[in-house]
């Protein structure tokens, strides 16, 4: 099962992005769906008026949506849950979720997210796989989770599932914080190529990519015409070249890092956007079927 919510876990909507592209390459066919007025607070997640292909105006309503699809050559199958972070229940929605992917036979669960991070838009954005469990952290060269702290559904939905003896593993893109905003095909584009590694697949991401492309070119004429974001953008690229470095020492990294937290602390941030929401990037709107 692969997992995306929008909201607080998908800055610049690279998580959700990413799974939908999958639920379009494979063909996936919707098998279910878990949207209920206890989950959800619209004054937050609000619902949104469409027209269908008869041209009908229709409420559409926050929700999660499951597509079934078989992974091509390979004979396993995927679940792709695709949704709106739920606003209330969460312990509910997690054991829903979770007992309609043991109707559906899932034996493995792939969360996929993205938050807002001090990285360069320059540089190869970062995509870190991490999980709790040794074994797949020795097979998969996987990193053990170290964030502490304020979570979302994805953290929520990790834990559940690996005391519940599901095999479990995180994806998380680090999207530049200047530049947080929906989309973000480059960070999309990182957890792409994470998800053929893990999957053992390949991927037609040629579209992704000429747009993650253009999208940098487009970051990149913005910042020529900013002086101080130039400025900021070559201090995260010297900061993130110098811990690449083969010299790069562990204590010259931590240094960096305090900086870092300093930084951060004296901006008010905390590892948070405006709002108070660490990794928020994207919008709070429905999923379409």
């Amino acid at each position: 099962m692969v997992v995306a919510f929008e909201g607080w876990n998908d800055a610049g909507e690279a998580a959700s992005d990413s799974v939908r592209l999958l639920a379009r390459l494979w063909k996936a066919k919707k098998v279910g769906q878990i949207g209920d007025d206890d989950y959800y607070d619209y004054q937050f997640s609000r619902p949104t008026v469409r027209r269908n292909a008869a041209g009908k105006r229709i409420i559409h309503w926050p929700a999660t949506r499951l597509y079934r699809a078989s992974i091509p050559n390979s004979g396993v199958d995927v679940l792709l849950v695709r949704g709106v972070e739920p606003t209330y229940r969460w312990k509910a929605f997690t054991g829903e979720l979770l007992t309609l992917a043991e109707m559906e036979n899932v034996k493995a669960v792939v969360l996929v997210g993205a938050l807002l991070a001090d990285v360069p838009h320059t540089r190869p954005i970062p995509a870190t796989m991490t999980s709790e469990d040794a074994h797949l952290r020795e097979v998969l060269s996987a990193e053990p989770a170290t964030y502490e702290g304020p979570t979302g559904i994805l953290g929520v939905l990790a834990e559940t599932a690996d005391s519940a003896g599901l095999p479990t593993v995180s994806i998380w893109a680090a999207v530049p914080h200047y530049v947080g905003q929906s989309p973000s095909p480059k960070a999309a584009l990182a957890l792409l190529r994470q998800l053929e590694e893990l999957l053992r697949v390949s991927l037609d991401v040629h579209s992704v990519a000429e747009d993650a492309e253009a999208w940098e070119r487009g970051v990149n004429e913005l910042a020529g015409e900013d002086p101080e974001i130039a400025a900021y953008v070559h201090q995260l690229e010297e900061a993130q070249d110098a811990t690449e470095l083969p010299e790069a020492s562990g204590e010259s990294i931590a240094r960096e890092f305090e900086r870092y937290l300093k930084r951060r602390a004296r901006g008010g941030r905390d590892g948070r956007d405006r709002d108070g929401r660490e990794g928020y990037g994207g919008n709070s709107g429905d999923e379409s079927d």
